[in-house]
């Protein structure tokens, strides 16, 4: 199967990138496409990608904004793929939800592949995936790549869209564990960290600053009270909410000491001993 066939022990994954991969979180896709190989897992890039639309729309009549996700689905349908996997937790839960629909509301469908009549008609065959649900049956591979054992505690922390709606959850949406797991696999120490799947604040940081400082605060403060030495995720909004709004926190709460954040790659590649390679 050309999306996700096993070549030996290699397997290749139909890759979107999104917007973000391509600018601030170039160091997310980079050790990204390094760590993963190395369990055996190569990414191939779309040949031709658009934004996702940033984010899924609540409203349910709000067609328009679906269609620059449903566009991206076409174009992996076109290139063969059955999968498609995505490391951004915007884009994949806006390409996640836009794919559900497509299989659940014929109407809705109807009416967006008429819009784009120039487009073939998408159905909701290819599936969205994250890859974190790869890892999940990759522990063995990662622990047998690990050279350099994390020992550090860290806060997994997911964040909203990898776990809501609960539809489009990777794991258990009240007490996902995937990258808890992995944290343990490399040598590390995954916190218990209650506010894991709490909310960063969002796209709050353009409009209501003052609300998503004291939401950093309260996350990281937490992650530190329960022992973290930084804190991992995978979402680019969520790691630049609670990395640089630290700087606002300090200017607030003089007594603050932060954490580091980093993508859930990034440690995998420390562990791995390729943290700086190519650089």
């Amino acid at each position: 199967m050309h999306p996700a066939s096993i070549q030996g022990e290699k397997m290749e994954v139909a890759y979107y990138p999104g917007c973000t991969l391509k600018t601030n979180a170039k160091d997310f896709e980079e050790t990204a496409i390094k760590v993963f190989e190395l369990i055996g897992i190569e990414f191939k890039e779309l040949d031709k990608w658009y934004c996702c639309g940033t984010v899924y729309s609540l409203a349910t009549d709000n067609l328009m904004y679906r269609l620059a996700g449903i566009r991206n689905l076409i174009r992996a349908k076109e290139e063969g793929y059955e999968k498609l996997l995505t490391l951004c937790s915007i884009c994949y839960n806006t390409l996640k939800q836009a794919n559900l629909m497509a299989k659940s509301d014929k109407e809705a469908m109807e009416k967006i592949n008429a819009f784009m009549d120039e487009e073939p008609d998408y159905d909701g065959s290819v599936d969205v995936i994250h890859p974190l649900q790869l890892i999940d049956k990759k522990f063995y591979e990662i622990k047998e790549r690990v050279k350099k054992p994390l020992n550090k505690k860290y806060a997994a922390y997911y964040g909203c869209l990898l776990l809501r709606p609960k539809e489009v959850a990777i794991d258990e949406y009240e007490n996902p564990s995937i990258m808890e797991r992995l944290i343990e696999a490399m040598g590390g120490e995954a916190i218990n960290f209650p506010l894991k799947n709490e909310c960063c604040g969002s796209y709050n940081v353009a409009v209501n600053r003052e609300a998503v400082i004291e939401r950093t605060y309260r996350i990281v403060l937490n992650a530190k009270k329960n022992g973290a030495d930084g804190i991992i995720t995978s979402c680019p909004l969520c790691h630049f909410n609670l990395q640089e709004m630290q700087k606002e926190v300090k200017k607030i709460h003089s007594d603050f000491s932060g954490l580091p954040v980093y993508y859930f790659t990034e440690i995998m590649a420390e562990a791995f001993g390729v943290k700086n390679e190519g650089r």
